[in-house]
């Protein structure tokens, strides 16, 4: 078993990487989908104000939870590189502490999200009209917070092993549950928007117990025990090294999405509603982008760990090249069937307008946005973490705030605040090629014994 997950140290460069990155794109698919379709089932049985409510929710999610999904690619990190070097009690102990951290983070996360929601929303300048129903979403969202997290550590560690294959039946499974119930509690039982939150919950309580049985009946070194999962001081320091930057870079992005959110806001439901479908449809568009930058990770930290130094050069030429082609192709297509495309969630035409013209100012930058992703990817996986995190601090969320901040008060229109976003792709792209073609990232020494 160890040896058909070492397909990223040896073997075809391009058949292993896109078999790795095929089940986490078709799992993103079926995250994307479900996603949607809690929106498209709120939007068609609940209508627009409860729509907005759903669609405002990326942001706020995204703040809360990236944190602590930030510190597990730091975990990620350090398992590839372990199990590439054939490491096994220091893979092991990462594994426990990535565990441990897991269960810790996400019962704080229940708490706090539970406790702050109606707080921040309030800070999002969330219209009144919308705030009942976004809270009620929101708070039944976090309350499985502890499933979200515990199934990003227990994908992020089988990633990591170079198995891709599994998380993506157990989505699958996840998926249909979600979509079954979104009907039941929302089309048939009339629950409110609440209960599209609800099912949301469920579903990745399924998901993420399924990776756990998967990980506990594994044959192998990485087979978990349940009496030894805890915090291994050593370990812990490195992981928190590693992940700590991709941490607070998902916050503060995330933080300076919810600015952007309040300003999308400002402009009334229909806005909002209009926005939050796009983000939907975004999710499937972004999906070449996160699932190469995932096994690039995966990729360099695992051949790294085995010394693959050429290998990795050549791995990071395909993977950016493709993720970035299959990126911009998507981007042409969202231009010309954007008012087609925000119709399948609402086709009242204030609706529609709002969306497309916020889609169209974005989608044919695409490609700079996956190059972006991609060599933050590498830099993670090379141990550099640091270098996306203040790229994206300073491009993503200090360049984009302050922008939006002047530009609203000369020009108060939707496209202003759309243009946010390739501006600041474009200036991170630049840094980052910088960076890339002139730094010696890939001599990163990882200590990680205790």
């Amino acid at each position: 078993m160890m040896k058909r997950q070492s397909t990223l140290t040896e073997g075809s460069i391009w058949k292993g990487m896109l078999l790795f990155a095929l089940p986490i794109f078709l799992g993103n698919v079926f995250q994307q989908f479900y996603n949607a379709f809690d929106s498209w089932v709120v939007g068609r049985f609940l209508g627009d104000t409860a729509l907005a409510a759903v669609s405002s929710s990326g942001s706020l999610v995204f703040m809360m939870i990236g944190f602590f999904n930030g510190v597990a690619m730091g975990a990620g990190v350090v398992i590839a590189r372990c199990f590439g070097a054939r490491d096994y009690d220091s893979m092991r102990k990462a594994i426990y502490t990535d565990i441990a951290m897991g269960l810790s983070a996400g019962l704080a996360l229940t708490v706090l999200g539970v406790a702050f929601t109606p707080t921040i929303l309030r800070w999002m300048g969330t219209p009144e009209n919308v705030l009942p129903q976004s809270i009620s979403y929101f708070r039944y969202y976090f309350f499985g917070a502890l499933f979200c997290v515990m199934y990003n550590i227990f994908v992020g560690i089988l990633h990591a092993l170079g198995d891709s294959k599994h998380p993506l039946y157990y989505l699958m499974i996840s998926t249909a549950v979600n979509v079954v119930l979104d009907l039941l509690f929302v089309g048939v039982l009339r629950l409110g928007v609440g209960s599209a939150a609800m099912a949301t919950t469920l579903s990745q309580g399924i998901s993420a117990l399924l990776c756990c049985i998967h990980l506990l009946r594994m044959d192998g070194p990485a087979k978990i025990h349940v009496r030894e999962i805890r915090f291994h001081s050593h370990t812990l320091r490195t992981i928190l090294r590693m992940g700590l930057p991709s941490g607070v870079q998902n916050s503060v992005i995330a933080l300076a999405n919810l600015v952007v959110q309040s300003s999308i806001n400002s402009f009334g439901s229909a806005a909002m509603a209009g926005c939050g479908s796009y983000s939907k449809l975004e999710g499937f568009a972004f999906l070449p982008v996160t699932c190469f930058a995932m096994a690039l990770s995966t990729f360099v930290g695992q051949n790294l760990g085995a010394g693959n130094y050429a290998r990795v050069r050549k791995g990071v030429t395909f993977g950016i090249a493709c993720s970035t082609i299959a990126a911009e192709c998507i981007g042409i297509v969202s231009y010309f069937f954007a008012p087609q495309l925000i119709a399948i969630f609402n086709d009242s035409p204030q609706v529609v307008d709002f969306g497309s013209r916020h889609m169209r100012m974005i989608c044919l930058f695409y490609c700079l946005l996956a190059f972006s992703h991609c060599i933050a990817g590498i830099m993670r996986g090379a141990g550099r973490a640091s270098v996306p995190m203040y790229t994206m601090l300073c491009c993503w969320c200090v360049i984009r705030v302050s922008y939006i901040t002047l530009a609203l008060n000369v020009i108060n229109r939707l496209e202003v605040v759309s243009f946010a976003y390739p501006l600041t792709w474009t200036l991170s792209s630049i840094v980052f090629l910088i960076y890339f073609l002139k730094a010696d990232w890939i001599h990163t020494p990882l200590e990680i014994k205790n």
